[in-house]
């Protein structure tokens, strides 16, 4: 039996889309149970959710709110629903916990309850991009941080490999470093130090790396993880939403224009909508807080239900196939990950792929 703990206040809308994702959850995974952190009077529109024997309620007095400072999130709202829930990871309680509100403030207190891993130095976010081939591609970090240096991207890339192996049963998952081209000539000086890391630590046998890769390679799906900093990262995910509305919006669109161009509308609908599925960011809601020392999950602040149940999944997953004990392991056999040591002539030799 897996326990989750739900921060059922945060993100956009709050209880009205977290508790029915709750409830939608519960049903699809019988060897689950569910936390519901929050104030306790917000769910007594759902008695029968309450009677559920695997739902429990945990108070909380505060809420973190969208556009709360890390400062007061942190310092201020220490009985805040989102703190509770992590602090039910800290305990023992929960296996992991999940939470739409403020992404900074969720960060800030999980890494401060928590505690980061040894052998790292920031936790990272983590999610899927839909790609090509019908699967998704793992990108990290995706806006926790914003300055990288190389040693943190080859953090990234072990911890990513954990959470692919982990969620795919892959022993090697492919690991791509985004940069301007693949030559490993090209980009920042920190990119091509963070290239010869990758390639030793490759060599070494602690991960499987590919290469550098473009920006399009993220939805080609050339590999199985792309490495990034925060900003690209966040630039790439808003990037993948926004094709995704756009699509949405072109279906609809279609349909209410005149009889002839709804008539086209209706034959290609079918092509229409499983393409629109594929690239649907719903489904891949919940991104990983990579790092610490305990599972926490982040969904998008503006989900809906289905795609806060999605996260909820998401977690479930992370904590039956031992996640962190995945990233301890890993992150205990990278012997070049705190005392990297160039290879001679590595930025002249051809990319490994």
């Amino acid at each position: 039996m897996i326990t989750i703990a739900v921060d059922c206040m945060g993100g956009d809308v709050g209880p009205a889309v977290t508790v029915p994702a709750c409830t939608a959850f519960l049903s699809s995974h019988p060897q689950a149970k569910l936390l519901l952190v929050g104030q306790p009077e917000v769910f007594g529109a759902w008695p029968q959710l309450l009677k559920h024997a695997r739902c429990s309620v945990v108070p909380a007095t505060e809420v973190v709110t969208m556009e709360d400072p890390v400062e007061v999130a942190l310092r201020r709202k220490k009985d805040s629903s989102m703190r509770v829930a992590i602090n039910q990871v800290k305990d023992g309680a929960a296996q992991a916990a999940v939470s739409a509100g403020n992404t900074g403030a969720l960060m800030a207190i999980a890494r401060y309850v928590l505690k980061t891993m040894d052998g790292i130095d920031r936790p990272a976010i983590a999610t899927q991009m839909p790609n090509a081939k019908g699967g998704a591609t793992t990108v990290l970090d995706l806006g926790a941080n914003v300055d990288c240096s190389a040693e943190h991207l080859l953090q990234f890339a072990v911890m990513g490999s954990a959470l692919v192996a982990a969620a795919s049963g892959q022993k090697s998952p492919s690991v791509g470093l985004l940069n301007v081209g693949e030559e490993v000539i090209k980009g920042s000086e920190v990119i091509k130090k963070a290239g010869i890391l990758l390639r030793n630590a490759s060599n070494a046998g602690d991960l499987n790396f590919f290469g550098n890769i473009e920006g399009d390679d993220i939805f080609k799906g050339t590999t199985d993880i792309v490495v990034c900093d925060g900003f690209v990262g966040n630039v790439a995910l808003k990037a993948s939403e926004g094709l995704a509305s756009m699509i949405s919006g072109f279906i609809r669109e279609e349909f209410s224009k005149n009889i002839f161009r709804k008539i086209g509308a209706i034959c290609a609908y079918p092509v229409l909508k499983a393409f629109k599925n594929r690239v649907d960011h719903r489904r891949y809601n919940g991104a990983a807080l990579l790092g610490l020392q305990g599972l926490v999950f982040k969904s998008h602040g503006s989900a809906d239900a289905f795609a806060f149940e999605q996260a909820l999944a998401r977690a479930y997953d992370a904590a039956h196939n031992q996640l962190l004990d995945n990233v301890r392991e890993r992150i205990a056999h990278a012997k070049l990950l705190n005392s990297p040591e160039s290879l001679p002539g590595e930025l002249n030799s051809a990319p490994t792929h």
